[in-house]
C-alpha cells in the first residue's frame, strides 16, 4: 500500500496546527488563572496601553514568530534579526514543549540550536524589536 505525499503533508500539517492551538488554549487558560485572581485596579491610559502593547507583543512572539506566518510585522521583525544577528535564524517550537527554540544556520546550510547565552539575547532583542514595532503601529 502506497501513501501519497500530499496526505502525509495534509496530515502533518493539520496535526502542527493542533499542537499550535493546544498551546495557545494552555496560554490562555493561564492567562485567565491570573485575571481571576487579580484585583480590579484603575490605571492610567497609557499603562493600559502598554499592558496591550505587552500583550500584542508576547503574541507574536508566541505565536507568530515561529511559525510560516507572512504577516507583514513579523517579516519586518525577521528581516530587522537578520540584519543585526546576520540571516539563517529559524524560530520554531518543538512538538514536545513551549519554549521557542532558535536555531542557526551554519556553513553547510544545517540548523543547529544555539547557546543558552547566545539563545538568551535572542530572545531578549526579539522581544525589544517586537514591543517597538507593535508600540510604534498601535494608535
Amino acid at each position: 500500500m502506497t501513501i501519497s505525499p500530499f496526505l502525509v503533508k495534509t496530515v502533518l500539517r493539520t496535526y502542527d496546527q493542533q499542537l499550535d492551538t493546544g498551546r495557545r488554549i494552555s496560554r490562555l487558560q493561564r492567562f485567565m488563572r491570573q485575571t481571576e485572581s487579580a484585583d480590579s485596579i484603575s490605571i492610567s491610559q497609557e499603562a493600559k496601553r502598554r499592558l496591550l502593547v505587552e500583550r500584542v507583543a508576547r503574541e507574536i512572539v508566541d505565536n507568530l514568530v515561529g511559525s510560516t506566518s507572512t504577516n507583514p510585522i513579523v517579516e519586518e521583525i525577521r528581516q530587522t534579526l537578520d540584519k543585526e544577528f546576520g540571516p539563517g535564524l529559524v524560530f520554531r517550537y518543538p512538538p514536545d514543549g513551549e519554549d521557542l527554540e532558535i536555531l542557526r544556520k551554519d556553513e553547510s546550510g544545517t540548523p543547529r540550536a544555539v547557546t543558552n547565552g547566545e539563545k538568551d539575547h535572542f530572545i531578549q532583542r526579539l522581544w525589544q524589536i517586537t514591543y517597538e514595532k507593535v508600540d510604534a503601529t498601535m494608535l
